[in-house]
């Protein structure tokens, strides 16, 4: 779950004259499950059950991200990658109009695709995973020999 998303669907069910205490807690709460968990329970004595709900629905989740590498979580507790592929494919899509056929449109999306790809990879960097994969390769390294 999108953090971004996650506050405005908790948001969504305190009233709107709470939203400015409630998104500051919320803030705040988010560092690990822990303070989260007491920030539910805050919502539960308070009277926003709703909101607790939400909490409880996503916080397996919602710290996912932390199973990488610390400098990557800005960029991965989000779906903005996501949310600009999908903005820059809808923006191609609609300077064409109507496609003659299927295989058009995914000749389209294959070919941008591609494009934002080749960015990644040689402009700039989105995300620079050669410490990922160092780490990746430590850790695989450290659980075959004392396996073996």
């Amino acid at each position: 779950m999108c953090y971004v998303h996650f506050i405005r669907d908790v948001l969504r069910k305190v009233p709107k004259k709470e939203w400015k205490r409630a998104l500051r807690k919320l803030k705040d709460s988010l560092a690990n499950a822990e303070s989260l968990k007491k920030f539910m329970e805050e919502l539960e004595m308070e009277g926003f059950e709703s909101a607790a709900r939400t909490c409880e629905r996503y916080m397996e989740d919602l710290f996912n991200y932390q199973a990488f590498s610390e400098e990557h979580w800005r960029r991965i507790r989000t779906t903005n990658m996501l949310e600009r592929v999908a903005k820059e494919l809808k923006r191609r899509a609609r300077v064409i109009g109507a496609f003659p056929d299927e295989q058009s449109l995914i000749r389209l999306a294959g070919c941008i695709l591609m494009d934002i790809n080749e960015e990644w990879l040689l402009g700039r960097r989105y995300l620079d995973m050669n410490e990922f994969l160092e780490s990746s390769y430590r850790e695989v390294k450290r659980n075959f020999t004392a396996n073996s």
